[in-house]
């Protein structure tokens, strides 16, 4: 009877809570995905960069620009990126326009200066003002309708669109204005809102 009973009692034994080989080795498979995924996106940016290598590079602000063409000398913000005008989901990462960083934005009678702190900065000559507009969106970025400042430049033979976003987005339509007073373009801010 006692030889029945321990039979019994080793076959209840209760099985193993935590299998911990199989899980580390879980862990270790995610990590590696994980991992895996990064270096693909990574290698895209490149990839793209590369194909985008025929842009030339960036002009850099004159010793002398001149004085401000706006009551408030400088925007403050958000820089979002850049992309080919028109397509606003066709990101340009070359000399580091896909960066997105803080910005600082003023406009003079030589052009558009962008100081990013931590990013390279650029200068849009005037000549390669095209026209500025209130946008929603722009690569990765979505906003209210006319939450963001559109500027749509000339670069070697491609035409660009650079979204800004205000620390205090109501100067938008005074930029808007100001920049389209530079080229051939006189609508107001309010016609331009949702061309896409």
């Amino acid at each position: 009877m006692t030889s029945a009973a321990l039979l019994l009692a080793a076959e209840k034994e209760s099985a193993q809570v935590t299998d911990w080989a199989a899980r580390i080795g879980w862990v270790v498979g995610l990590g590696l995905f994980v991992a895996l995924v990064y270096w693909l996106m990574r290698e895209g940016w490149k990839w793209r960069g590369t194909l985008q290598g025929d842009l030339p590079a960036l002009p850099t602000a004159p010793s002398e620009p001149g004085e401000a063409r706006l009551t408030v000398s400088s925007m403050t913000g958000r820089y979002h990126g850049s992309t080919t005008a028109g397509q606003w989901l066709d990101r340009i990462v070359a000399h580091g326009l896909g960066t997105r960083s803080r910005v600082e934005l003023t406009l003079t009678d030589a052009g558009l200066d962008v100081v990013r702190p931590g990013a390279s900065d650029f200068f849009i000559p005037a000549a390669a003002l095209r026209e500025a507009r209130l946008d929603k969106g722009i690569a990765g970025k979505v906003l209210t309708e006319g939450g963001l400042l559109v500027v749509t430049w000339a670069h070697g033979d491609r035409l660009l669109d650079s979204g800004f976003r205000s620390d205090h987005a109501a100067e938008h339509a005074a930029w808007v204005a100001a920049i389209n007073s530079m080229t051939d373009k006189t609508a107001t801010p309010t016609e331009t809102e949702g061309a896409r």
